[in-house]
């Protein structure tokens, strides 16, 4: 890209991403319900109230109102502002990381990013990964292979496999131990996917994250609760989707040059 069409390509992702993460609080509300996507318009869950434009400006109106519907005054959850403000800092990062050298890449990362704030949350919420946002992943990640200026086919391939011997087989030794199911089917295709996204390299820097980060958070909630409950493991999962995804290349580079490789 053109170095003088680069600050403007950041401030537009920048700007759509806020946008897009209005639509994104839309699918993490209505999907699970059951409800469509296009009808009703926005409103207010509680009275009904049909969102104006004015109410609908993603992160401003929130201010404006005081985080309170115009009409009931029904305290409105930050976690909308959170995943409007989520979508454009990826977006933005997607830009300033990969724009500069592929343009392709970087919107397909942005595509990444937006699936993955919605399972996040819809998965946080209500322990469930649908099949359309894996669909969603993989063909993402087979066009990204053609973009992928650090790892060849063959890389994600084996990510793709990887993922799948790995995941399918911890599930089925650990849900014979456990004698109940360990990993969702859901969680297994997210994997999946992720590999197929990431390439083996990156994968296993995702694993790394993910499992880490899910180790510590059990520990603290055991801690806190006193006893071991099922939680869902697609948070983890996309968290160290994303940060493979932007990261990984940086992070891998900086560990092997500490080991000396």
């Amino acid at each position: 890209m053109p170095a003088q069409f680069f600050p403007l390509f950041v401030f537009f992702a920048g700007l759509i991403g806020l946008c897009i993460g209005s639509f994104l609080n839309v699918v993490i509300y209505r999907l699970p319900n059951g409800m469509s996507l296009a009808y009703p318009p926005s409103h207010c869950p509680v009275c009904g109230y049909k969102l104006k434009w004015y109410d609908n400006i993603p992160v401003v109106s929130y201010i404006i109102l005081g985080g309170k519907c115009r009409s009931c005054k029904t305290h409105i959850s930050f976690r909308y502002t959170v995943v409007e403000l989520s979508c454009a800092a990826m977006w933005i990062a997607c830009a300033l990381i990969f724009g500069k050298t592929d343009v392709v890449y970087s919107l397909l990362a942005m595509v990444v990013c937006s699936v993955c704030i919605c399972v996040f949350f819809i998965d946080l919420e209500h322990m469930i990964i649908y099949d359309r946002f894996q669909i969603v992943l993989a063909a993402a990640g087979v066009i990204m292979i053609f973009f992928d200026r650090e790892y060849d086919w063959l890389s994600h391939v084996i990510g793709l496999l990887a993922a799948a011997v790995l995941f399918v087989g911890v599930a089925l030794i650990v849900g014979r131990i456990l004698k109940r199911e360990a990993m969702g089917g859901g969680d297994v295709k997210l994997a999946m996917a992720s590999g197929l996204i990431l390439g083996w390299q990156k994968f296993l820097l995702m694993l790394l994250i993910s499992s880490i980060s899910a180790s510590v958070y059990m520990l603290i909630r055991r801690k806190k609760d006193g006893e071991s409950r099922e939680i869902p493991f697609a948070p983890f999962l996309t968290s160290g989707l994303v940060v493979a995804m932007m990261l990984g290349n940086m992070i891998i580079k900086v560990y092997l040059s500490l080991m000396g490789l």
